[in-house]
């Protein structure tokens, strides 16, 4: 531990923000807040200075980013006392602290509790949450307490702690947005070919590798409508040089079309040119379809700088879109120059509460303002509004409000396209879509049904009482519902109270809702399903409602359609890397074998990890090995490098030969990726053997007195890398009672451990797992655990992980 005063290693400046950054960002999740902060001590200990910040925006903390330990504050009056110190609401904040209710004179509660141990108080944890009626969240108390001690206690090595000069600001994971892909094809002029890359065919719907590298085949794919100007555009850079830009349309394998920008310029020999391909459909669609709105929408960063300007609220403010993005609304309008404009947005940031107000475009354009906050900043909405009764009131005007579906809808909208962009599976889009809709516009009930093999399925539902859906499970797609004929008929149906379902359907089962909004689910002019939405009290839907759920209905389609697809090629592939891996471990007397695979969590879940054990003639051959990706090609390769390796070796062949003969063939079947190898060959009875490496981590062996460490095999290339590659052979010895250890890098290695760091905290674990004993009923005997006992062990950590951006593979032989 570090002395009071010692100068501290950048290193450990470093660990000492990465695990602030980390315990405050867990500690409002915990709590359910929206934002936090921690205050340490200054060096001379007559201050608290800010030091980690999440969730709310720095300006705004401008006052309080170094007060006096002696202050009359909430973050002082904890490190002093050692108590946590609870502001539930406003008024509370005004009694007690009135200093900062002057400064931040908004609706949140607060509390602060301080990060304290036995030898001191090392500074204060502090959290913010919206202002109800109900106080704080129930719980946030004392996880705010517990997790203050959790600070506290990974602290403790660094001993006394001290305020850097300026504050980390730790970022939010950002709204996740539809996603641009970019490819690019190199067009030899004189031979008519061209050369595209694997992004390139993925945007033209074509599998990896089959592009054949004719003109005429990318021709086949874009509208040819548009062929005439691109042939010319290409023909005047070809000539003269310059750069050219060209919008075309491809056609999308589902019939429909989406647009793609086209960037090009002629390389140097002045025979090709090269052409950057840009597939932005999903987030343009997102865009237009805000676009499209007679609402004026402009979004704001957590700073208040306009990010967004819809062509309505370019109208609507008199303002150019470039003359407004990049900049606070109040430095370039002058009608919105007074502070109590740019209060509403502090005041929207802080209570995290939507907000509304009026203001006067000169001469006499009045116009209402809405601002729904988040972490990241706001959405706000501005339309034409009547002049209020006393325009002149020293008071700034409030805006009337609105029904909650106008309110909100556009943000949701976005939100929602936003958010199906990154799911994946159908249950992703149906979280997605509880998640989103019935807060977005003011819902009670939700209900997803899928129409499979002409009849309508449950796939989500939300709010229903118990068993009221069940009747309607396996309707038929001809049944005289609301569900189905909306679904037939392809148009959405509206009952705004309890009388026009009636009339409508005599006899429909009901419960407790009075209106309800029946959605189909139409995408590429297949039918889907249909979307069900129910509200607690009558409603009038309005034009712009029925638009708005409609165009909900049609971007929840096109997710559920694409989700779809993903899980048949999902369930495909997965089946077939099952197959390709060992269904049985052999039986070899004198050698207990385990082994385990976890799939990785990003993309399709699959990938290029295996693992083998098999008997030769002259003994028993332990192979490991990574295959580079984690899609359907990598698991193909894997598959084909497991065959191979396993007819070289049951031939007989030395494990360096079985190497080389497998790099011939990773050369001949070019899948272009490269993979890594581990293989060693053990004589049972003896306990000895020889290894080889081709780029993969080494294996670990750990020994009878639980001593463990690396064993330095020689390595050789990665296969795949060169054809004339040789691998040199290591000796080995398996004593009595060690276990050998092979792994693949996604064990050791993640983004933010070093492979060098994960191997050695692998070794440790060996190291200290405990005896290993064996058992043929495979439990643990005497104490100590069995070798899958030892497996589960080694993997429990990477299993228990949410995210894991690589599969794992591991294989522990013992010598018994």
């Amino acid at each position: 531990m570090a002395p009071p005063g010692a100068p501290r290693r950048a290193a450990d400046r470093d660990a000492v923000e990465k695990l602030l950054a980390e315990g405050l960002t867990r500690a409002v999740d915990l709590t359910s807040g929206y934002g936090g902060l921690v205050y340490l001590p200054s060096p001379d200990h007559r201050s608290l200075v800010l030091s980690t910040v999440v969730g709310v925006p720095l300006p705004l903390l401008s006052a309080f980013r170094r007060i006096a330990l002696l202050a009359p504050l909430p973050p002082a009056e904890a490190f002093r006392t050692g108590r946590t110190i609870v502001l539930a609401d406003p008024d509370e904040t005004m009694r007690r602290f009135p200093r900062l209710a002057v400064g931040l004179p908004y609706a949140f509660s607060f509390a602060a509790a301080p990060i304290a141990t036995r030898e001191g108080t090392l500074g204060v944890l502090c959290v913010l949450w919206p202002s109800t009626e109900a106080g704080l969240p129930g719980g946030a108390r004392r996880q705010l307490r517990s997790s203050a001690n959790r600070i506290a206690a990974s602290l403790t090595p660094y001993g006394e702690l001290a305020a850097a000069d300026e504050p980390t600001v730790v970022q939010l994971p950002p709204p996740s947005g539809p996603a641009t892909r970019v490819g690019v094809f190199d067009w030899d002029i004189p031979g008519r070919t061209i050369a595209v890359d694997r992004e390139l065919e993925a945007i033209l719907g074509l599998a990896p590798g089959s592009f054949d590298g004719r003109l005429a085949t990318l021709v086949e794919r874009l509208s040819p409508e548009d062929m005439p100007l691109l042939r010319e555009a290409a023909r005047r850079a070809a000539a003269d040089g310059r750069p050219f830009d060209r919008q075309v349309r491809v056609r999308d394998p589902r019939g429909g079309h989406r647009t793609l920008d086209l960037r090009g310029r002629r390389v140097a020999d002045g025979t090709h040119l090269v052409v950057v391909v840009l597939d932005d459909s999903a987030g343009s669609a997102a865009v237009a379809a805000v676009e499209r709105l007679r609402d004026g929408v402009f979004a704001l960063d957590a700073e208040g700088m306009v990010v967004y300007v819809n062509r309505t609220a370019e109208m609507f403010l008199h303002a150019r879109r470039d003359e407004l993005l990049g900049r606070h609304p109040w430095d370039v309008l002058p009608w919105l120059g007074d502070p109590a404009y740019e209060d509403r947005y502090r005041a929207a940031m802080l209570s995290r509460r939507p907000t509304a107000f009026l203001a006067c475009r000169p001469p006499d354009h009045w116009l209402a303002f809405s601002l729904y906050p988040d972490a990241h900043g706001v959405t706000g909405r501005v339309v034409a509004a009547a002049e209020p009764a006393d325009p002149h009131s020293a008071v700034l005007p409030e805006a009337p409000p609105a029904a909650p579906a106008s309110l909100g809808a556009t943000y949701h909208l976005l939100q929602l396209a936003s958010a199906l962009t990154e799911a994946v599976s159908v249950q992703e889009v149906c979280n997605t879509v509880l998640e989103q809709i019935l807060p977005g516009y003011g819902g009670q009930e939700l209900a997803l049904y899928l129409a499979q093999n002409g009849r309508m399925h449950l796939v989500s539902q939300s709010g229903y009482p118990e068993g009221f859906l069940d009747r309607f499970e396996a309707t038929p797609l001809g049944a005289r519902l609301p569900g189905t004929e909306t679904l037939i008929a392809g148009t959405p149906l509206f009952f705004q109270s309890s009388r026009e379902l009636l009339d409508a359907y005599p006899g429909i089962p009901q419960d407790e809702m009075r209106a309800w909004a029946f959605l189909p689910l139409i995408a590429s002019g297949h039918p889907i399903g249909s979307l069900i939405l129910g509200f607690e009290q009558p409603r009038t839907f309005t034009p712009e409602d029925r638009v708005q759920l409609t165009a909900l209905g049609g971007l929840i389609a096109q997710a559920l359609e694409r989700a779809r697809l993903y899980d048949a090629e999902f369930e495909l592939a997965r089946g077939l890397q099952q197959a390709l891996l060992p269904h049985r471990l052999p039986t070899v007397p004198g050698i207990a074998i385990a082994a385990r695979y976890l799939p990785g969590t990003r993309g399709m879940e699959i990938g290029g990890d295996w693992y083998d054990v098999i008997t030769t003639p002259h003994g028993l051959c332990l192979v490991i090995g990574d295959v580079e990706g984690h899609n359907v090609g990598a698991a193909a390769t894997m598959g084909q490098l497991r065959s191979a390796v396993r007819a070289f070796a049951s031939g007989g062949s030395p494990p360096a030969e079985v190497l080389v003969r497998t790099n011939h063939l990773m050369a001949d079947l070019d899948p272009g990726l490269l993979a890594s190898c581990c293989l060693i060959h053990l004589d049972p009875s003896d306990g000895r053997g020889h290894g080889v490496r081709a780029g993969h981590p080494p294996p670990l062996l750990r020994r009878p007195d639980g001593r463990t460490d690396l064993v330095d095999l020689e390595g050789g290339p990665l296969l795949g890398v060169d054809r004339s590659s040789h691998y040199p052979t290591t000796r080995l010895h398996l004593p009595v009672g060690s276990v050998l250890a092979l792994y693949t890098d996604g064990l050791v290695e993640t983004p933010s451990t070093s492979i060098d760091q994960g191997i050695d905290e692998l070794r440790s674990s060996l190291a200290h797992a405990g005896p290993v004993v064996p058992d043929a009923r495979g439990g643990a005997r005497d104490g100590g655990r069995t070798l899958d006992d030892l497996a589960d062990r080694l993997v429990g950590r990477a299993r228990r992980t949410a995210q894991r951006p690589d599969d794992i593979a591991l294989l522990l032989v013992r010598r018994e």
